[in-house]
């Protein structure tokens, strides 16, 4: 019957009692499946964690310029890790480093959530933020590059003209010897 109709017979369901076939274009349905996997995965987003890291005595300017970092990433819809890494005598104070993650999280409360709190992990304390928006939306609300206007081809033609107009000579009357 397959053969007749030029199609073949595709096993659609072996583990069902009893096996279930249909007749179909099995190349049409390969292709159709492709391309419904291939728009899936177009519609998924892949999430970038970006990590900055500090330290417990970072100067006011180092970490004004970390935190614009973190709101550049934030921004663009990506995670951010903050990590603190402590050393020596920084250890036996970790409420330092829990502080200023804290002001991090304050400072960028417009643009983030916190999604972990901080946590001491060894020598670090880690803390994750997310973004509010989600990625496509951050790419739509960028606006577009404003464009220059096209010069028209005609336009284009009568400035060439004019600015190959040659020069006229007038030549001064030869001197006479008189």
């Amino acid at each position: 019957m397959a053969q007749e109709a030029d199609l073949d017979l595709v096993e659609v369901a072996p583990t069902a009692r009893p096996p279930v076939c249909k007749l179909m274009d099995y190349g049409k349905f390969k292709y159709e499946s492709a391309v419904k996997a291939r728009e899936s995965r177009k519609n998924q987003t892949q999430t970038i964690v970006k990590e900055i890291k500090l330290r417990p005595k970072i100067d006011p300017h180092d970490y004004g310029t970390k935190k614009g970092h973190v709101e550049r990433f934030l921004k663009a819809g990506d995670k951010v890790k903050v990590t603190i890494m402590f050393r020596g005598r920084e250890q036996s104070r970790p409420e330092l480093g829990f502080r200023l993650l804290q002001k991090l999280a304050d400072d960028v409360t417009e643009l983030g959530f916190v999604e972990s709190q901080p946590k001491q992990d060894g020598r670090n304390m880690i803390m994750v933020i997310g973004p509010h928006r989600r990625k496509p939306e951050a790419k739509a609300a960028q606006a577009p590059a404003p464009s220059r206007p096209v010069p028209s081809p005609r336009s284009e033609a009568q400035t060439q003209v004019a600015t190959a107009e040659p020069a006229v000579e007038t030549s001064a009357p030869a001197p006479t010897d008189a």
